[in-house]
């Protein structure tokens, strides 16, 4: 099948009450248009046109430094003046051998397998629709049906009687259509209706007066096909996603402690017996390996967890590779470039960025490790931070294998310590520290007997 796919991106958004154009509002951290846009190249189309209007220079701008963005034909709706008259403006890249599918920008949820089916019914049909029904179809075109069944036509909500708002069958909006046909049919479309547009569902009107046959495909789901208009319905849809998501990976193999109370932003890949604790937050591309357990509170952002990492509560890590048997937290951070090997751990109020975190090494409370290297078997006692900046550069600190750092040291890079050197506490490090060797940087203690303390005039 030569595919065009058609997505309506042009409306304003007024009910959003944003400055922000209705089509980049985020649902699970993305775009609403870029959920679209996965689901379209997931149908390998010949062809993608965009339709945009409001905002249009921020839109394409949104897209223009996408792997896809080449691919997609930006056409341009001067006047938002109905369905109809959007479609009628890519007219001139359509060809007759196409079948054209037309989706919205603000409808993110819908799915491949249900396009694909849709997509089969057209080879029968000239024009084929995507409908569903609805127990409260308030605001949706009815969709009106002859004694056999046929569909003759699609009456909006403002156009219709009182008997035809109690049908319960709905138009989605998504429909596929011959090329061809539209070819012939876009020019017929009128705006003598109640809203002075010109609607895409008049050709329905127009097949059937043709004798061309209409095909509809029922969504048993409708939340598939449920579009956005305020900040209401965003926030539902984003619960719908959230339930989806969750579903499927306690299918396989993930423990929730409460469902409702996890955020995923992005694509999580997981192993089995993973255990995620409440409010946790899922961004960008995420993996867990078996075994991972993730205490309560805590984001997790572009991050790899090996096999059996234990995550505690409040803990942020970004960007960083966890191997297996690791322990985080909790209050720790864990910044992007950071590598922590087997058994590693960061513990509590500890931030680390940048920094290679050796095998079996311990940063275990209230330290800040920037731009570092530490091999194996390292004790960090409590307090200590890396100076790593200069003002102007960042500046490496290494510490090799075995080595002790007492607790409340600044290690002003850049600094060697070596293998098995020990670093008194309190102490302020600017030159290497030699191996197996104990090494102290501070003040004599001294007591003054006579001394006594200021008093008030």
């Amino acid at each position: 099948m030569d595919l065009h796919t058609v997505i309506l991106a042009a409306g304003k958004g007024t009910r959003m009450k944003s400055k922000v154009p209705k089509v980049l509002h985020k649902l699970a951290n993305r775009p609403l248009l870029t959920h679209v846009f996965d689901t379209v190249l997931s149908l390998n189309p010949s062809q993608i046109s965009t339709v945009v209007g409001h905002a249009s220079e921020q839109v394409i701008a949104a897209f223009s430094a996408g792997d896809d963005s080449d691919n997609i034909n930006w056409v341009q709706q001067r006047e938002q003046l109905g369905t109809g008259h959007a479609i009628l403006q890519v007219l001139p890249w359509i060809q007759p051998e196409q079948t054209v599918l037309v989706l919205y920008a603000d409808v993110p949820l819908i799915e491949k397998q249900t396009l694909l089916a849709l997509l089969e019914a057209t080879k029968q049909s000239q024009v084929t629709l995507l409908t569903t029904h609805l127990d409260n179809p308030e605001g949706y075109g009815r969709i009106i049906r002859d004694d056999q069944g046929f569909v003759r036509r699609i009456i909006e909500e403002k156009d219709a009687s009182e008997q035809e708002k109690q049908i319960k069958e709905v138009n989605t909006g998504i429909m596929a259509v011959s090329g061809k046909f539209l070819q012939e049919a876009l020019p017929k479309l009128s705006n003598q209706n109640a809203q002075g547009e010109y609607y895409l569902t008049d050709l329905i009107e127009i097949a059937t007066s043709q004798n061309c046959k209409v095909a509809t495909k029922l969504l048993e789901n409708p939340t598939e096909a449920a579009g956005i208009n305020d900040l209401q319905q965003l926030a539902k849809l984003e619960r719908a996603y959230r339930t989806k998501q969750v579903t499927a990976l306690m299918q396989q193999g993930v423990s929730f402690i409460d469902p409702e109370r996890v955020d995923i932003r992005g694509d999580l890949s997981v192993g089995q017996d993973i255990k995620v604790d409440i409010n946790v937050i899922f961004e960008g591309r995420v993996v867990l390996s078996d075994d991972v357990q993730i205490g309560a509170h805590c984001i997790l952002k572009d991050v790899e967890l090996g096999q059996g990492v234990v995550v505690k509560p409040f803990t942020y890590i970004e960007g960083a590779v966890i191997e297996g048997s690791c322990e985080l937290g909790p209050y720790a951070r864990i910044r992007p470039g950071t590598q922590m090997a087997k058994g590693a751990k960061a513990g509590n109020f500890v931030e680390i960025k940048k920094s290679i975190i050796g095998a079996n090494s311990k940063v275990n409370h209230l330290s800040y490790i920037g731009d570092a290297e530490l091999e194996s078997d390292v004790n960090i006692g409590a307090g200590t931070i890396t100076c790593n900046y200069d003002g102007v550069r960042k500046h490496k600190t290494k510490i090799e294998r075995k080595a002790f750092v007492g607790s409340n040291t600044a290690l002003v890079a850049p600094l060697t310590i070596e293998t098995g050197a020990t670093i008194g506490a309190g102490s302020t490090l600017s030159k290497d520290a030699p191996a197996d060797t104990l090494t102290l940087a501070r003040a004599k203690q001294q007591t003054i007997p006579l001394w006594k303390r200021p008093e008030k005039d």
